[in-house]
């Protein structure tokens, strides 16, 4: 049953590819390198493979005060961030974080289309490591190929079972630390050791060890074209502006084999010697000669793998480059193409994050670690006491978010005479929260109805740590 046709230009001519619904999956053998070193995109991926990997795995061994550095405690519900320690009402802090990774997802992708996909989606990033993984135990591309298509041997068993022993090993631990992040890890390591894990722990460390070796062993390419939605609306965010790898037809068609020693222009032909090579790194599998395609997330392999392949034919590099849609058409000079990447929509995008950014940080910065809540006693409003004097009974909802003992001071003002007659002083513990009576007095002569007072709770520890909170002191009607 026919699904969809899908028309492209290739070497001047239309043709037609058609596509069948359940068509069975064929498998993709990407090359890992062309010639004896990683190109410069493919250098920059690893780069980022490396710090991502490192900031995943090794976050939640690290120690402060005394803590796991990063530690999201939903039990308790605090989240530890190095020194930072978050309440169920900083919830505005985690909108910001949401707001400011949906506008740098715009602003990327405006400027350079799939960046995030290519370099640091955690699909394509496991995805990689997965296939170095396979690469190590069963060879590149042709010894791969090769396996597939020989039969079942010793060798064979050996080598799959090995392969497939390496990626549960580290989908594993990847679920292992996922879960550290939420249960301290020492703790955590200590029950996986002794088969001691509560459930939801265990199911976690298993789903997410399955869910990675799953879309990373076997699904790879088909979670990018099929189960992420970015590769559907993409095309909505891109501009004939936006740089994305494009192959430049007009330079490289009509394609045909030859070499450096062959006049090329000579024989009437293009640059793109038709080696196939771009094809070959691809880890989608897409033939990037063919225009842009939704499947293409712009790892720009095939660019490594084409400029090798200039260099080997001594011709200039860029047959295949990020480029814009408007710099091949109108044959745009560099610092042309950037000047229009710059365009108004971009601008708008980066000034609104890097306002969000600004305000955000700004916020985190003159944060006080204490907040304090007035709620009014509604067992006893307002009564009488000795000498005629009007007290309201008051409850504080004190919370030190700092990491260290606090002993807090309270006192209060707004009316003549006003005082506090419970205790002033009191001390909470490191990242808690505790309620305090407070009893207030008037002067007799206090006006009847609803007067402004203000409650202000002080740290005798640090003088910058104090909160002042506005409430009413209700006088008698005699």
């Amino acid at each position: 049953m026919k699904s969809d046709v899908e028309v492209a230009a290739s070497a001047g001519a239309t043709h037609e590819v058609v596509l069948r619904l359940y068509e069975k999956r064929k498998e993709i053998y990407p090359r890992a390198r062309i010639g004896d070193s990683l190109g410069w995109f493919q250098k920059w991926r690893w780069a980022l493979i490396w710090l991502t990997q490192l900031v995943f795995y090794g976050l939640p061994w690290l120690v402060w005060n005394d803590r796991q550095a990063v530690l999201f405690d939903l039990g308790a519900r605090k989240f530890y961030i190095f020194g930072l320690v978050l309440w169920p009402q900083d919830v505005i802090y985690l909108t910001a974080i949401l707001i400011i990774s949906a506008l740098s997802l715009f602003l990327f992708t405006a400027v350079a289309g799939r960046l995030w996909c290519g370099y640091a989606c955690p699909q394509t990033v496991y995805t990689e490591i997965f296939m170095w993984i396979e690469r190590q135990i069963e060879g590149d591309r042709a010894k791969r190929m090769a396996l597939d298509r020989a039969p079942w041997t010793t060798g064979k068993v050996a080598r799959k079972v090995g392969k497939h022993a390496a990626w549960i090993a580290l989908a594993l631990w990847t679920g292992f630390t996922f879960v550290g992040f939420f249960t301290p890890i020492r703790e955590l390591g200590t029950a996986v050791a002794t088969l001691s894990t509560g459930p939801w722990e265990s199911f976690w460390i298993l789903f997410y060890g399955f869910a990675t070796y799953g879309n990373a062993g076997w699904m790879r390419e088909q979670v990018c074209k099929y189960m992420c939605p970015y590769a559907r609306f993409q095309s909505a965010m891109f501009d004939k502006d936006t740089l994305i790898v494009t192959y430049d037809t007009e330079r490289g068609e009509p394609r045909g084999a030859g070499s450096k020693s062959k006049d090329r222009k000579g024989l009437g032909l293009g640059d793109c010697v038709d080696c196939g090579l771009c094809v070959q790194v691809c880890p989608t599998g897409i033939d990037i000669r063919n225009g842009l395609q939704y499947e293409c997330i712009g790892c720009a392999a095939c660019i490594d793998a084409c400029d090798h392949v200039m260099d080997r034919t001594a011709q200039p590099r860029g047959l295949i480059r990020y480029s814009t849609t408007n710099a091949l058409s109108e044959h745009l000079n560099k610092g042309q193409m950037w000047r229009h990447v710059a365009r108004p929509r971009v601008l708008v995008y980066a000034t609104i994050l890097g306002a969000i950014v600004v305000g955000t940080l700004t916020a985190l910065a003159l944060r006080v670690p204490l907040k304090v809540d007035v709620i009014r006693d509604r067992g006893a409003l307002a009564r009488e006491v000795e000498d005629g004097r009007v007290e309201n009974v008051y409850r504080l909802q004190v919370m030190n978010t700092t990491e260290a003992r606090q002993r807090y001071e309270v006192s209060a003002g707004g009316l003549p005479g006003l005082r506090v007659a419970s205790e002033r002083q009191f001390e909470l513990e490191p990242a808690s929260t505790r309620t305090v009576v407070l009893r207030l007095q008037a002067d007799a002569g206090v006006p009847p109805g609803a007067q402004r007072v203000d409650i202000e709770v002080r740290s005798t520890n640090e003088a910058r740590l104090h909160v002042r909170e506005k409430t009413t002191f209700l006088g008698l009607r005699r």
